[in-house]
């Protein structure tokens, strides 16, 4: 597949450095690495964007993330591999990326879980790695980014 064109956030540089703001806030969370990866993945399964897919498997085993859960962060629910918190973050990460799907999106419940779990820097950080990457699944997927290409 060939791309119809760069990365809209490629081409615009001030783009690229509000967006590189988000990630460094993100990165000064204290939030665990692993978790953000999680929902990176979550997410852009969810959006069928394989270049995130791809980056986001990648990004991972770099961050100590095993071969074994990764395989199976699209079965998270039926997984002993996962704990309480990442389990939070990731329904969490799932309702807040299946809007369509479900108009009160991120129930009370599910934030409580997850607020269970993290304080809010980190939840800070969860929503809004939920929401670059929703973004960028949505970039990459109209332009049709192919899958290996990395940032």
């Amino acid at each position: 597949m060939q791309a119809r064109m760069t990365n809209p956030a490629m081409i615009l540089p001030d783009a690229t450095k509000g967006i590189q703001n988000i990630y460094k806030a993100i990165g000064s969370s204290g939030t665990d690495g692993k978790v953000l990866e999680l929902v990176h993945l979550r997410a852009s399964q969810i959006n069928g964007c394989s270049p995130c897919v791809f980056g986001g498997i990648k990004s991972a085993l770099k961050n100590g993330e095993t071969d074994e859960r990764l395989h199976q962060v699209a079965a998270w629910r039926e997984s002993d591999l996962f704990t309480d918190a990442e389990r939070a973050a990731l329904e969490m990460t799932e309702a807040a990326t299946r809007l369509a799907d479900n108009p009160t999106a991120v129930t009370d419940e599910i934030w409580a879980a997850a607020a269970d779990h993290y304080d809010e820097k980190e939840l800070s950080a969860i929503v809004l790695m939920i929401g670059l990457t929703n973004l960028f699944n949505r970039l990459n997927t109209t332009t049709r980014q192919p899958a290996g290409a990395t940032w």
